[in-house]
């Protein structure tokens, strides 16, 4: 009989998952979910979850995670993903911070909003290159999306302790997974 407490998802892994495992709450969940989602160059954005087949992706950078939990992006008015999300405001997010770490799976309920404040608060210079009026650009819309359901993948002590950890498993044969995985109760 396989002991529930060695499995996490991996048949050789033979460390304790209660040490791997680790649901943050309120504002550490917050922080945790702002580190991973900024720190993050680009991530896939998910739309028509509920009511397309196939679902739609695209990447898009996240231009900030506010104190609640709630991602923000900038898109065109008339743009396809726009009308999606009228249709279906569940959205899917998938980040990842670095190559080995940092992974972000966020499910939500996303808002367009044209709000001319909001937009001057996320506005950055390089959004030029989609709206070529700048921030006064009619076409702008903001895309607010409240996360119900959150999961991360992470390391406990940054990636050069991982990397040694890494290397020192090759060496030794034994496993020395330096991971923390679990939900994020924004």
């Amino acid at each position: 009989m396989e002991n529930s407490n060695i499995s996490r998802d991996s048949s050789n892994n033979t460390q304790n998952t209660a040490d791997h495992i680790e649901t943050l709450e309120g504002r550490e969940a917050v922080k945790k979910l702002q580190e991973l989602a900024k720190g993050a160059e680009n991530c896939f954005f998910c739309t028509s979850i509920k009511t397309g087949l196939p679902l739609s992706v695209r990447p898009m950078s996240v231009l900030d995670v506010d104190d609640n939990g709630n991602l923000w992006f900038m898109s065109q008015v008339d743009s396809g993903k726009n009308k999606e999300i009228e249709a279906d405001p569940f959205t899917h997010l998938f980040f990842q911070h670095h190559k080995n770490s940092g992974f972000l799976n966020v499910y939500g309920i996303s808002e367009i909003i044209e709000d001319r404040k909001k937009i001057e608060e996320l506005w950055n210079p390089l959004l030029k290159v989609w709206f070529q009026d700048g921030k006064e650009d009619d076409k702008i819309s903001v895309i607010k999306v409240e996360p119900t359901d959150v999961y991360y993948w992470d390391t406990k002590h940054g990636e050069a302790i991982s990397f040694i950890k890494m290397a020192a498993s090759i060496i030794t044969g034994k496993t020395m997974d330096d991971s923390v995985e679990g939900k994020l109760e924004v």
